[in-house]
């Protein structure tokens, strides 16, 4: 195996993802499925989604 995938697969095995990778993340996702399925989805509008939704649980948080 190349070293060069060696190391990034044994940095990826250490590697703790943080609040801000994770969201970036679920973005990501969200916007290749749903742009997938309808081309005018944008990033934007995921984004303005994602903060939409985050706003609404701190307003509304589930566990108190």
């Amino acid at each position: 195996m190349d070293k060069n995938l060696e190391y990034l697969i044994e940095w990826a095995k250490k590697h703790h993802i943080c609040e801000e990778e994770s969201k970036a993340q679920v973005r990501s996702f969200a916007y290749g499925n749903t742009h997938f399925e309808n081309n005018r989805i944008t990033k934007t509008d995921i984004d303005d989604a994602m903060d939409k939704l985050d706003k609404e649980r701190v307003s509304n948080p589930v566990c108190s």
